[in-house]
């Protein structure tokens, strides 16, 4: 190997995500061990939340990633299945058990996967199988709390963390929430970035600002901290302490699904064309009954 390349390596500051996934899985100056079996694109700890145990999962850049569209944090073919096996096993593990691991998804993810071999192998369904994880792990119940201190753009968000019960972010200009990134939204919408950011500052889903984000109502709470990209001890104790508030609100949750994110102002919509799609759907059901004689 290139003596460089390896200097270069070494000298590579860690992202925001590995940051915060080390400072939350430590005890002091003991850090839980990083299990094993897993690329090293995905970090899965077992540590304390709220005085008992969770597990920590975040996607970091892997320089050495064998495929090249996955090296600089995004969610690619291996890190989508890898998603989905660290959170299914803990649905294995906790089947039979009444009180559930809760899993917190340290959120610093730049993109999905772009490239030629991600599409013919199936990015999609890795994808999928990460999101559906999660999904199913807060539908048995396990408390699901995503973290977002990096981005978390595209399909990769939609993977890793989006299916959270709560959702908490850092207030900060590095912490990105977005569909698209802002050079790929201004050439696809043939707009320039500074367009773009004018646009998104009339158009609160357009945005990219934690603050526009909260608007839509789809996080629990937003955190304004100094060194949100080297935290103090005092600033991971403020996070700490957030992530268990968030694992008492849903202890006294009955719901497990996501409807609590449509009472905000700008969701207005999201939430009439659900009203209008059940109306729909039950008069197109009670049509279908009288026409075939079935009962509803």
């Amino acid at each position: 190997m290139n003596a460089d390349l390896d200097s270069e390596r070494e000298s590579r500051q860690p992202s925001r995500g590995a940051i915060w996934f080390n400072k939350l899985t430590s005890n002091g100056s003991v850090s839980a061990p990083v299990n094993p079996g897993y690329a090293a694109s995905v970090l899965v700890a077992d540590a304390e939340l709220a005085g008992q145990p969770a597990r920590y999962i975040a996607v970091i850049p892997d320089p050495q990633n064998r495929f090249p569209r996955a090296r600089n944090g995004e969610v690619g073919l291996v890190e989508g299945w890898q998603l989905a096996r660290a959170v299914q096993e803990l649905i294995d593990s906790d089947r039979d058990r009444d009180v559930k691991t809760p899993i917190v998804a340290v959120i610093d993810v730049a993109s999905q996967a772009y490239g030629r071999r991600e599409e013919a192998y199936g990015i999609h369904q890795a994808l999928a199988g990460a999101a559906g994880a999660y999904a199913s792990a807060r539908l048995a119940g396990h408390p699901v709390i995503g973290l977002i201190v990096g981005k978390a753009m595209s399909g990769a968000f939609l993977a890793h963390g989006y299916q959270a019960n709560r959702l908490i972010a850092i207030d900060d200009p590095e912490v990105m929430v977005h569909a698209m990134g802002k050079a790929s939204a201004a050439r696809i919408t043939l707009r320039s970035e500074e367009a773009m950011e004018a646009f998104a500052a009339r158009i609160a889903p357009m945005a990219y600002d934690i603050k526009s984000y909260a608007s839509l109502g789809l996080l629990w709470r937003s955190l304004t901290l100094q060194h949100p990209g080297n935290p103090p001890a005092s600033e991971v104790q403020i996070v700490r302490e957030s992530l268990q508030a968030a694992f008492d609100s849903i202890a006294t949750d009955t719901a497990r699904d996501l409807s609590g994110r449509l009472g905000a102002k700008n969701r207005q919509a999201s939430a009439k064309v659900r009203e209008m799609l059940r109306t729909q759907w039950k008069e197109d059901r009670a049509e279908l009954g009288a026409d075939t004689g079935m009962h509803k």
